[in-house]
């Protein structure tokens, strides 16, 4: 008699896992077939980009190499796309919003609250280095049309935020035709890790598996004909399932499986949206919306037709080229040995023997190239400036010939920025989200005092004591001006304006020497000739004069010092917060100094006194 097999609550609990862990592979599974007709257009860009433009969409969603149709026929590739790729990530690398934290209200308590917060946001993302962060994300939006920031929290109490771009081949999204994160009900993030960081971050043993990744950068700059080549040793698929908040779930859901075994399952752990709510952890950043798409369209899907009829405008032009400068030789039948004639050509000085009373062999003449090749080739590089918003001041770095004016070359310019508007907006708005985010989590997470090194409001370093109830609920701007003044050329124009109104003059309307050196360093000169030379090495002597009066010395003035740089650089130093902190426990600092100063003005007045005595003399003389 067969005896029942006794059911334990572990082992129920173990198979339950199982097929929680088993439903989570095949939603992947489903989730991944759907998205296989947009997967294929991202590795299309990827080849094109790559010069890999001999490519096409096949049957299978797969991308195929062409064939081409005759032996001798031309297949060079004409790379425009590469270029305007570079010039749009060049022009949007300038796109760094400056975030600030706006208060909820007028009060004193939202006010400091507010004046905390920008503060700490400030300092944590640059800590994090959040601009190569955008960079890479850039990248993607650039190259399949969306990338995605992932925001979480590692390390418990004392950890940190943790922000990751995330390529869109990792992201699979439950609808996709939803346009926004807003209309998504659920995500799944899968990627490949290696078993090894499974087990230690979640304790659990998984065996590798064969993980079959899109590797577009791989694949599309080696010309392999496999795409999907992108397999890693010792790795296991790593599948994070995300889950909205429902009636059925207040909290969401989210489940994490690898290799067959589910190795978390609970509710979503970041209070990251409004009011305290809880939200998938990921921002959408895109090239350029699609109506009804989740995903976005990339600049090079629109430039793939031009570039396709580009290059066979070139390649029919050079063929062309070919048949005049080599010939095509016409021969009559059994007039001359057509295997030597074919093997060696007509090589300069040879002789051609062909039988008697038959017609020589002649060259057919072709004419010149048509015109047609040039006027076409003219019009599809202006179609590529018009399609993908990238003018030739932008890609060659050279202004038109009839732009003569100063004001029609900054129009020009400022054109050109515009037709990026839509795309640094989008970025804008992706990173206000992740500082809203980032924000949250630390209010959520951050419930031990912390120390960060910021920047005050008198431009000093200085360090704030705060932690996650001193993050208020504040909204998130991002402030353009003070982004455009964050620029290099923005520096330097503004000085320009403050320099043309005289706020940089001082009382008698010149420049002092201090002055044209801070000037000369914002505009790349800071070492220019001799005078600003001096500037920076009377500023360097003063300040290890600062530093042995620290250690209790008395350094005495010198006759070569320049006084007015001396006594500046010491007052500086006297203001300054870390200076106050110096004279509590040390009684006589602030004499030291003092005295300093007081034999750099008694020096440079006998040297005034000296200069006017000179003069005088010089006059009577």
């Amino acid at each position: 008699m067969k005896k029942n097999k006794l059911i334990t609550p572990q082992s129920a609990q173990a198979e339950k896992d199982r097929q929680t862990a088993l439903a989570v592979r095949k939603d992947y599974e489903r989730r991944r077939e759907e998205r296989r007709s947009t997967e294929a257009q991202w590795t299309l860009n990827s080849c094109f980009l790559a010069g890999r433009q001999f490519v096409e969409i096949g049957p299978m969603l797969d991308v195929v190499d062409t064939l081409p149709e005759y032996a001798w026929e031309e297949r060079q590739v004409y790379n425009h796309i590469a270029p305007i790729v570079e010039t749009r990530l060049s022009k949007l690398a300038s796109v760094r919003p400056v975030m600030s934290v706006r208060p909820a209200s007028s009060s004193e308590s939202d006010l400091k609250t507010a004046n905390a917060s920008t503060k700490i946001l400030q300092a944590v993302t640059s800590k994090m280095e959040t601009d190569n962060i955008i960079s890479r994300a850039t990248t993607w939006s650039e190259l399949t049309g969306s990338a995605f920031y992932k925001v979480t929290w590692e390390g418990g109490k004392t950890g940190d935020v943790k922000i990751t771009a995330v390529s869109p081949y990792e992201i699979y999204p439950d609808n996709l035709s939803a346009e926004g994160m807003d209309g998504v009900r659920s995500i799944i993030h899968a990627r490949a890790v290696p078993t090894a960081d499974i087990l230690s971050a979640y304790g659990e043993s998984v065996e590798a598996e064969d993980v079959e990744l899109v590797c577009p950068e791989r694949s599309a700059f080696t010309a392999l004909p496999d795409l999907r080549i992108n397999r890693p040793r010792d790795c296991a698929l790593l599948i994070e399932r995300y889950e909205m908040p429902s009636k059925e779930k207040p909290k969401g859901e989210l489940l994490i499986v690898a290799g067959g075994k589910l190795l978390y399952a609970g509710d979503l752990p970041y209070e990251n949206g409004d009011d305290g709510k809880r939200c998938l952890p990921f921002v959408k950043q895109d090239a350029l919306v699609t109506p009804g798409a989740f995903f976005g369209t990339s600049m090079i899907e629109r430039a793939i037709p031009v570039q396709r009829a580009y290059n066979a405008v070139k390649n029919r032009k050079h063929e062309f080229m070919n048949r005049i400068c080599c010939g095509v030789l016409a021969v009559e039948d059994g007039a001359v040995d057509e295997d030597d004639l074919v093997e060696g050509g007509l090589r300069p000085g040879s002789v051609i023997v062909y039988r008697q009373g038959s017609q020589a062999p002649r060259m057919l003449d072709h004419g010149n190239v048509p015109t047609i090749f040039t006027t076409e080739e003219a019009r599809l590089e202006e179609e590529f400036n018009v399609i993908t918003g990238v003018s030739d001041i932008m890609r060659s770095s050279s202004v038109p010939i009839n732009a003569s004016s100063g004001t029609a070359i900054q129009l020009l310019i400022d054109q050109d920025d515009t037709r990026l508007t839509i795309t640094s907006d989008i970025i804008r708005s992706a990173v206000r989200d992740v500082a809203k985010m980032t924000l949250r989590l630390y209010k959520q997470f951050a419930t031990e005092k912390r120390l960060t090194k910021c920047v005050g409001d008198n431009g000093e370093v200085e360090l704030i004591e705060w932690k996650g109830s001193d993050v208020g609920e504040c909204d998130v701007v991002y402030d353009t001006v003070a982004e455009t003044a964050n620029s290099r050329s923005g520096r330097q124009s503004r000085l320009l304006e403050l320099l043309s109104l005289g706020l940089l003059s001082g009382e008698d309307g010149r420049l002092d020497a201090s002055t044209k050196h801070k000037l000369l360093s914002a505009f790349g000169y800071g070492s220019w000739e001799t005078v600003a030379e001096l500037e920076t090495l009377h500023e360097q002597k003063a300040d290890k004069e600062n530093i042995s009066m620290l250690g209790g010395e008395t350094p005495s003035a010198d006759e070569i010092d320049d006084h007015a740089i001396h006594e500046r650089s010491h007052v500086r130093y006297m203001l300054s917060s870390e200076f106050g902190e110096k004279v509590k426990s040390d009684e006589g600092l602030k004499e030291r100094m003092l005295s300093h100063v007081r034999q750099h003005r008694s020096m440079a007045s006998l040297s005034k006194e000296a200069g006017k005595y000179e003069n005088a003399t010089y006059d009577q003389t």
